[in-house]
């Protein structure tokens, strides 16, 4: 009787055996998934065209509309050391480029020394009254902390420069990455050359394209 009692625990691992390749085989099969899901269905890399903002009556558009273009996306206010200066020459900037290859984008923000109190159709009266601007103003967003606008996040996250104050200035190209930034003392001379670079560009790529 005893090699009968021997033979008992090696039958009994048998089951076991087969239990243990089969969760691992399990295991190996969800690995293999895992790593083909994040091969073919990696979650689309955002471009700022591809947010969605707010008009200054606060129906939601896309930017979708602006790509393909240079554009200048820019924190605006109306009662800053900077503003006047600042809306001449965006709209200068505006008229000069615009609108096929080019548009300034304005988004106004109140976070700078509180300069810009007004609701967001009052400061859209307010640029068009007194500077003729033609190019878009957008609702009033906050641009730092928690509630910063997914948007305007996203420039300051690609060039890693937060605005300290009203009329920073970001480049965007046709394709939606930042290309470069400027101060609000800038001076609109410093700004032409690349925004004439990048016009240039867009151009010759249409050449091509026909």
């Amino acid at each position: 009787m005893e090699p009968l009692a021997a033979s008992y625990p090696l039958k009994c691992s048998v089951p076991k055996a087969r239990v243990f390749i089969v969760f691992l085989s399990m295991v190996l099969c969800t690995t293999i998934l895992c790593l083909l899901q994040l091969r073919f269905f990696k979650p689309k890399i955002k471009d700022f065209y591809s947010f969605d903002v707010k008009d200054s009556r606060g129906r939601i558009i896309s930017l979708e509309k602006y790509r393909g273009k240079a554009t200048l996306v820019v924190n605006v206010a109306s009662y800053c050391q900077y503003t006047d200066k600042n809306y001449i020459a965006l709209q200068e900037l505006h008229r000069e480029f615009g609108p096929s290859h080019f548009t300034v984008l304005a988004f106004p923000c109140n976070q700078f020394g509180e300069s810009e109190p007004s609701s967001s159709q009052e400061i859209e009266s307010f640029a068009k009254g007194n500077y003729g601007v033609t190019f878009p103003v957008f609702h009033k967003i906050k641009i730092l902390g928690s509630e910063a606008d997914p948007a305007f996040k996203f420039l300051i996250d690609s060039s890693k420069k937060e605005p300290r104050w009203n009329f920073w200035k970001y480049l965007v190209s046709p394709e939606g990455k930042v290309v470069k930034f400027w101060r609000p003392e800038e001076p609109i001379e410093s700004i032409k050359p690349e925004v004439t670079s990048l016009i240039r560009q867009i151009i010759v790529k249409k050449r091509e394209d026909l």
